[in-house]
């Protein structure tokens, strides 16, 4: 029954013309409710809202059900009646809140009041589940009564009320085996009684229904899937074995046996893949693998047997599965409560152990190698020990036999080839004098390795280490690191520093003791003298240059050697060491002397082009610069080289009676008649031409100090020396003897800038002079520049046929023309 909460209050408005007076009123409002889901018709007539008014009034209703949602449930007219328009649900509104006016004819308020609505609830709404379908996956190890699922329900209907109220329960199972019954608590959560076997249902479906309370009663179900993992119900068995079950001695990763097992678990699942366990294997020598595909068990050899440590070996191989092992059986079924079921695992004492067999191994006997009695020995030698020295001995054993002469000793490694082993005891013995500073020898041990081999087929060998060390001797005097150092020259002492090693080692070596031998005193002292490195102290009056000393050098035994040392003084303020000064100055003179070659194969190489260039195929007359002052000597033939005819080939010089004037100078042409030349005037202009020519070449091999009175002067000389005739007619003769004139002038050039080379060496202060070849002599002729053809055709011939067909040309080029008288 629903009630009104009314909250009345009243309003009363005056115009300005009217006077406040107070009224008696009174109100009448029925209680209204609305059931839900009422079928109709519609509208209906839901109540009545009385005022008693002297005035007529009107009415109009607001809020939930007329203008908010749910919208055009209530509407009200002028006589206060209430309808209904639609149904409503009760899970969607529980209560409809209005506000009621009452207003006068002018529209003013009369009367506010709030109303509530109650509608009234019907079983119109069934429990629903949370979801329609619930999966998941259990295994066969789980015990009856154990939790396997939750689901829950709800329903919207009236709380507190039969409509709202329900209960769960199992409306069907399938598959529904006889040692397996669901069943379904108050609160929801579903459990079994009994046991679960995968191999009887793979999976169950279990129909929950949730049924309400109401007069006619309402309900939903929702489908729960349990999938079942198989759990290891069930042992594996061992079937058989397969394999040989033998195996060699020192052998490993064979397999001599392979076991056979069954399970009637799901295959490839943890309960049906074996496991395997070796009992009675002392020395951890086998293991047993599992086959991926066929479960079997792979017995592997994973450490190497002997033979005469046994013959055969006695195994156990237990299996079992990885997962551990689960029974359950149904004993009784009662009507309340769970069943009586008898359980079993693999952790119960009870249980018994999983399934073994046992297994014989054959251990086949083969040829064993040779065993030295200790794998690494250490012996002491003395250093320049003589040959033949005993070392020591090592001793090894045959594991086949008792008998040692079933082997041999042998030298594996012998890196410097210092001793030799007797093949039969093992007696080590010296070949060489053994040197500790051999570099063989690493941290005074020198190592070598002994072999025992026995007569097997194939032979097997036993290997020992020998190390050896060396004890030192005295038989290495100390050295110094160089045998060459700098000192600054200074006006006070100045030091450099000595440092001396010596191959042997403690106590045979340093510190050193340095000594100066000689006459040193007021030049040289040692500051220190004692330790691995000594001062060498120069006096204030030490000159400049190389100087040498005696040092002796003695370790702590009193051993000693003696050097010579040399010892350069220098100015250390110019150049930073005085032997990049030395290699400079070397550098220098080569520099200038290498210039000098290099100049002389330049100007033999333009005499040389030269040649081959005037034996071209073609000839190009050359154009003569006015301005130069030089005479050119044109010559123009067809074909020049071997077929050059000596009639025609004709030197000719055409010269004027104003000879200095260049642009009156022309070249003549082959067939053209010419007057008489001055024999004398063109012997002075070619010797000057080919002399200036030459000195030009080579003038910048030389200083500026060589002018042309100079040249000119060495050119007189080299003529004078070599004019052996006065007989001057021939242009021939005239051209050659100038040409050597001109060479014995540039021989007595390079002969004195030789000499001024060494000079130049001389002023060096730590740099020994050096006497270079001389090239030449212009006094002694050399064998080409003997050569003298003479003026008549028939000796001309005959030289040219001499000197060869390369020669033709030049004389064709050089021989003078035949003057008339």
């Amino acid at each position: 029954m629903l009630c009104f909460l009314l909250l009345f209050y009243y309003l009363s408005s005056t115009t300005c013309s009217q006077q406040l007076s107070r009224h008696r009123r009174s109100w009448i409002i029925d209680s209204f409710t609305i059931e839900e889901e009422h079928p109709g018709p519609f509208p209906y007539v839901l109540g009545k809202i009385n005022i008693k008014r002297d005035y007529g009034t009107y009415f109009d209703l607001f809020g939930e059900g007329v203008d908010e949602e749910p919208k055009g449930v209530l509407s009200i007219d002028d006589s206060g009646t209430v309808f209904v328009h639609r149904a409503v649900d009760y899970e969607e509104k529980t209560m409809l809140k209005l506000k009621f006016e009452a207003r006068k004819t002018d529209l003013s308020i009369d009367t506010t009041l709030g109303v509530e609505i109650s509608i009234l609830d019907i079983n119109d709404s069934p429990p629903r589940f949370q979801r329609d379908l619930y999966e998941v996956s259990i295994t066969e190890e789980y015990t009856q009564g154990s939790h396997l699922l939750t689901v829950l329900a709800y329903d919207r209907d009236q709380r507190g009320t039969s409509n709202s109220a329900f209960h769960y329960e199992i409306k069907s199972v399938s598959p529904d085996p006889l040692d397996t019954e669901f069943f379904i608590e108050e609160s929801g959560s579903i459990s079994f009684k009994g046991c679960l076997d995968r191999e009887v249902a793979e999976k169950f479906t279990v129909l929950v229904v949730a049924k309400d309370h109401g007069e006619v009663s309402l309900s939903s179900s929702t489908t729960v899937v349990f999938h079942i993992q198989d759990g290891n119900n069930h042992l594996p068995t061992i079937t058989g074995q397969t394999g040989s079950g033998k195996i060699k001695e020192n052998e490993t990763g064979t397999s001599p046996l392979r076991l056979h097992v069954t399970d009637e678990d799901t295959s490839n699942s943890p309960a049906w893949r074996a496991k395997y366990t070796i009992q009675g294997d002392e020395g951890g020598h086998f293991k047993v693998e599992t086959d991926p595909d066929t479960n079997d068990g792979i017995l592997t050899v994973v450490k190497p047997l002997d033979f005469e440590a046994g013959a055969h070996r006695q195994l156990s191989i237990s299996v079992e599965n990885e997962m551990p092992y689960f029974s359950c059986k149904v004993m009784e079924r009662t009507s309340s409560g769970l069943w009586k079921v008898a359980t079993s695992s693999g952790d119960d004492p009870g249980a018994g152990q999983p399934p073994s067999v046992q297994v014989l191994i054959d251990v086949e006997d083969t040829n064993d190698p040779p065993m030295f009695s200790v794998t690494a020995k250490e012996v002491k030698l003395e250093e320049n020990a003589p040959s033949g020295t005993w070392v020591g001995k090592v001793t090894a054993v045959d594991p086949d036999s008792s008998h040692a002469s079933n082997f041999v000793y042998k030298v594996g490694n012998d890196p410097a080839g210092w001793v030799m082993v007797d093949p039969h005891t093992g007696d080590i013995t010296t070949l060489k004098t053994p040197d500790r500073e051999s570099p063989h020898v690493v941290d005074g041990v020198y190592t070598i390795l002994l072999n025992a081999v026995d007569d097997g087929k194939p032979p097997l060998t036993g290997t020992t280490t020998v190390s050896i060390h060396v004890t030192d001797q005295n038989d290495n005097v100390p050295q110094p690191v160089v045998d060459n150092v700098d000192v600054c020259v200074s006006d006070s002492p100045t030091t450099t520093n000595i440092t001396a090693f010596d191959l042997d080692g403690n106590p045979f070596g340093g510190p050193f003791l340095f000594e100066l031998l000689g006459e040193v005193e007021g030049k040289w002292k040692l500051m220190p003298s004692h330790g691995y490195t000594a001062g060498l102290v120069k006096d204030a009056g030490v000159y400049a240059g190389p100087h040498t000393i005696d040092l002796k050098i003695s370790d702590m035994q009193g051993e000693f050697g003696i050097y010579k040392i040399s010892v350069t003084v220098c100015d250390c303020s110019v150049t930073a060491g005085c032997r990049s000064r030395r290699e400079t100055a070397k550098t220098v003179a080569a520099g200038a002397i290498g210039i000098v070659f290099a100049s002389l194969l330049l100007l033999l190489f333009l005499l040389l082009l030269a040649v081959v260039i005037s034996c071209k195929k073609e000839f190009t007359t050359l154009q003569t610069d006015n301005s130069s002052g030089e005479t050119l000597l044109a010559s123009n033939i067809e074909r020049p080289g071997s077929d050059c005819k000596l009639p025609d080939c004709i030197l000719t010089v055409s010269t004027d009676k104003t000879q200095h004037d260049a642009s009156d100078r022309q070249s003549l042409h082959e067939g053209t008649q010419h007057g008489h030349v001055s024999t004398k005037d063109t012997e002075h202009n070619f010797i000057y031409k080919h002399s200036e020519e030459k000195r030009e070449n080579i003038s910048y091999l030389f200083s500026e100090n060589w002018n042309q009175t100079t040249w000119n002067s060495l050119v007189a000389k080299g003529h004078h020396s070599t004019n052996q005739t006065e007989d001057m007619s021939t242009m021939n003769f005239q051209k050659w003897n100038s040409s050597y004139a001109t060479d014995a002038a540039l021989l007595a050039l390079l002969h004195q800038r030789l000499s001024s080379l060494r000079e130049t060496e001389e002023d060096l202060l730590d740099y020994q002079p050096h006497l270079y070849a001389d090239e030449g002599d212009s006094d002694n002729i050399s064998e080409l520049e003997s050569i003298f053809i003479p003026d008549d055709d028939d000796s001309f011939h005959e030289a040219l046929k001499d000197l060869g067909p390369m020669f033709n040309q030049l004389a064709c080029i050089c021989r003078l023309p035949h003057t008339q008288n």
